[in-house]
């Protein structure tokens, strides 16, 4: 891969990167019964950065098949498939578009963009920690990165929830999303 050198780090190239969806993986976190959390990911995804030659002009797209949504319990994910949640026969898809990068500090970007879920588009704000580049055994040059943000689930109309007995609800409204992976130049 070429790199460059910008404001102290070594970047990739300008180009379009696609994401390495077998070392990505798209992760959310979200509070059940007010005391632990629940971990899930979506197994179907694509996505790709286009390095812009000032950095800071860069953008970034992900699109998420919903039907591919998985907490590690069965009846659980059906439930997030169905109408309550992600309605995956209506909506099959979740997307982000990046709409600006707005600065940065040392290898963190942060980046704002469209997320997109059951028709609703609301504007996101996501941290982006730049992990470097490589090359993998079999000479593929690699780029890695951690992306994280939160928002809240109701504001994309999913608003289902159970009041419980003692106080709180089922299911918290924030959701928290980690995408930790690697990006190869788009062949």
């Amino acid at each position: 891969m070429t790199t460059r050198t910008w404001e102290g780090l070594t970047i990739p190239a300008v180009g379009t990167y696609n994401l390495d969806v077998a070392h990505t993986r798209v992760g959310f976190i979200v509070k059940h019964m007010m005391v632990s959390k629940v971990r899930g990911s979506f197994g179907h995804f694509s996505g790709s950065v286009t390095i812009a030659e000032n950095p800071l002009e860069s953008s970034a797209e992900l699109t998420i098949k919903t039907e591919s949504i998985s907490t590690g319990v069965a009846d659980r994910d059906g439930h997030l498939r169905s109408d309550d949640f992600l309605s995956v026969e209506k909506f099959p898809e979740i997307t982000f578009k990046s709409t600006r990068v707005t600065g940065h500090s040392g290898d963190e970007f942060t980046v704002v963009g469209d997320l997109t879920i059951r028709d609703v588009t609301r504007e996101v704000e996501l941290t982006v920690e730049y992990g470097g580049t490589g090359t993998n055994p079999w000479g593929q040059a690699v780029w890695g990165f951690s992306i994280s943000t939160e928002f809240d689930r109701e504001d994309f109309g999913l608003t289902w929830n159970q009041a419980l007995e003692t106080g709180g609800v089922l299911v918290g409204k924030k959701i928290k999303v980690e995408v930790e992976g690697e990006a190869n130049p788009a062949a």
